[in-house]
């Protein structure tokens, strides 16, 4: 078995902030539907629609924010088994303070394209980007990308 050099969970409190506010959001959208007859019924079924979709993505939040993500040798994955990105993979770090990147984490370049996917609050994949962060704390983040980056640098000094 490898070994685990760094994880990254949520923020029980940011966790909690987090889902709560966008239950917040999807309960308020439902009853400005449900409780004021709008003149335009179009609106009122956007009113639900969009309500409904801020509940699910909630759900989603909720569940996705109770994984953690592991780095070992090999490469970041989800305690679910999703693989985030393999470490031959991973071109660069990004985690500058104007870095389009999640709330209190980094970005990974990966030399080639993978799927998409989308864990709300604590990571995402979009073709060439990992996004890593959300409601997960500093801490754990800046700790793994340090030793993303290290590993990096140590691979670059072997193979030159």
């Amino acid at each position: 078995m490898t070994e685990v050099l760094a994880t990254v969970s949520a923020s029980a409190p940011r966790r909690l902030v987090g889902v709560s506010v966008l239950l917040l959001l999807g309960g308020l959208l439902i009853y400005l539907a449900l409780a004021r007859p709008h003149e335009s019924l179009g609106w009122q079924v956007f009113l639900l629609i969009f309500g409904a979709i801020v509940l699910w993505v909630a759900e989603t939040m909720r569940r996705a924010t109770s994984h953690t993500l592991t780095l070992t040798e090999d490469g970041i994955t989800a305690s679910d088994g999703q693989l985030l990105a393999r470490i031959e993979d991973i071109d660069t770090v990004v985690r500058g303070t104007f870095a389009m990147k999640p709330s209190h984490g980094f970005v990974l370049k990966l030399k080639s394209p993978m799927g998409r996917v989308w864990a709300p609050g604590l990571w995402w994949r979009f073709g060439r980007r990992v996004g890593v962060g959300g409601v997960t704390g500093a801490g754990q983040t800046k700790f793994m990308a340090e030793m993303l980056t290290l590993m990096l640098m140590e691979k670059k000094k072997a193979g030159s």
